[in-house]
């Protein structure tokens, strides 16, 4: 297991150190400025397509918010809480500050991906709606290429989702769990198994129907406890930014070495959790966004941006101002780096049971993980089933439903740092072909931004 971990460990340090972050940030400016910065132009029409608008269920497909609420669903996970407090820990209070800049960008390329993911789905002769970035792969490369690349795509999607991702979901739920009422990790990830499968026999309209009530609840539940918590270190607040911004740049003081180290290891820390928690780039939420029932592509654009905000600029950036006015704020026990005991599974318990006691505040981190995991898994394994068939064709659905439950079992008491490795590892190899495609087919994203008709939205022709 060491010897695995060791190789996984330097596979993921050239991805994210410089291919990932390259891409990433490349791709984001690249959309950013070839559709005249949409979201910020469109940022408010993003609100009213999501909420002011309802597009009605069809055969087939679900509505807008529905999809939106799935796709939020596979973003809004541990990526929020242990990636955010990983990220932190590793980098320092300043990777949150790369984190942001990495959702900035990230919106405009969640917007090409969801418009993308609309132009080229599918419906199959039982009248199913199936969209993914490997259909807009197979439209941008023709070819062998194309079907290489798709390839490719789908399998590093159903291991990095469907098996690895469930695996750090239910890891994280285990050990917060155990933590806080002392349920062995084990039977906990049985019962996340059983529950899960059971809602997946459903389909996709059981899953839409699941997440569009979950996510508002399990978000609001775990916002008002954030704020609440944040009342009591309210004083703390002005020095929790300005660690944030102040970190951004010297990270040395905190991270250790020198600041060249210090800085790579913010930077590149911000871009992998940033890629883990909101997912913009990583071809995941297309799959979503691409059974939307909406008037055009534009609308489930800016309905996806919306996506990548509450997940990173509402949620995770609540993960990181309780974590750090509580542990670095006011000479906090990581006000000088990182302390024994506290690591990235158990910060953000440490951070609440610091303010509230160590009972109720393990009890509420383990309440909101499980909501935020097991919703991903939800998501995740949606996005893996599409990819399966659309290698193996619908029969092996079954078969692949089983071994990633198998998956959500294992993780639950498997080692915390190989899981999230290998996770990391196939999410940053999914970027690969989908940024490829992505650019190839950029031409049609900026025409969805720029052809407008009513009420800001693209007309009919486009």
């Amino acid at each position: 297991m060491d010897f695995l971990l060791k190789i996984v460990q330097n596979i993921n340090l050239y991805l994210s150190d410089y291919i990932l972050l390259i891409l990433l940030l490349g791709v984001g400016i690249y959309f950013t400025v070839r559709t005249r910065f949409v979201q910020l132009r469109c940022f408010g029409e993003g609100f009213r397509a999501v909420f002011g608008r309802s597009s009605k269920d069809k055969k087939g497909g679900i509505s807008s918010f529905q999809a939106l609420t799935t796709a939020i669903a596979a973003q809004v996970g541990t990526g929020n809480i242990v990636g955010a407090c990983g990220a932190i820990l590793i980098g320092g209070p300043g990777a949150i500050f790369w984190m942001w800049i990495i959702a900035f960008f990230g919106m405009a390329t969640i917007y090409a991906e969801a418009v993308l993911a609309q132009k080229t789905r599918v419906v199959d002769k039982d009248g199913n709606v199936l969209g993914g970035p490997v259909y807009y792969i197979r439209q941008a490369f023709k070819g062998r290429f194309g079907k290489i690349l798709a390839g490719f795509f789908s399998v590093a999607t159903i291991l990095a989702l469907g098996f690895m991702g469930a695996m750090v979901q239910s890891n994280s739920i285990g050990s917060t769990t155990e933590k806080a009422f002392g349920i062995p990790a084990w039977g906990i990830g049985i019962g996340v198994a059983v529950i899960t499968g059971i809602i997946l026999l459903g389909g996709v309209k059981r899953i839409a129907t699941v997440t569009e009530k979950l996510v508002p609840i399990m978000a609001i539940l775990y916002l008002v406890g954030g704020l609440v918590l944040l009342g009591f270190r309210f004083r703390y607040i002005p020095e929790t930014f300005g660690m944030i911004f102040r970190y951004a740049f010297m990270p040395h003081a905190i991270v250790g070495g020198g600041i060249g180290y210090a800085l790579k290891t913010a930077i590149s820390q911000g871009a992998k959790r940033g890629l883990f928690s909101n997912e913009a780039g990583m071809g995941s939420t297309p799959h979503a966004h691409a059974l939307a029932n909406v008037k055009n592509p534009h609308e489930q654009g800016v309905a996806a941006m919306i996506g990548v905000f509450i997940d990173t600029f509402v949620v995770l950036t609540m993960t990181a101002l309780i974590v750090i006015s509580t542990l670095y704020a006011g000479n906090g026990v990581l006000a000088s780096g990182a302390a024994e005991g506290i690591d990235k599974a158990n910060m953000a318990q440490v951070a609440f049971s610091s303010v509230w006691g160590n009972s109720i505040g393990s009890a509420f981190v383990a309440i909101c993980l499980f909501f935020f995991a097991f919703s991903t898994i939800l998501g995740w394994n949606l996005f893996g089933k599409i990819n399966v068939e659309y290698l193996f064709g619908k029969k092996a659905v079954p078969i692949y439903s089983v071994i990633a439950l198998v998956f959500v079992v294992l993780g639950s008491f498997l080692s915390n740092d190989l899981v999230w490795e290998l996770a990391d590892m196939f999410n940053q190899l999914m970027v690969l072909p989908n940024v490829i495609a992505l650019v190839a087919l950029s031409g049609i994203v900026v025409r969805s931004a720029k052809q407008k008709g009513k009420d800001g939205l693209p007309t009919e022709k486009e």
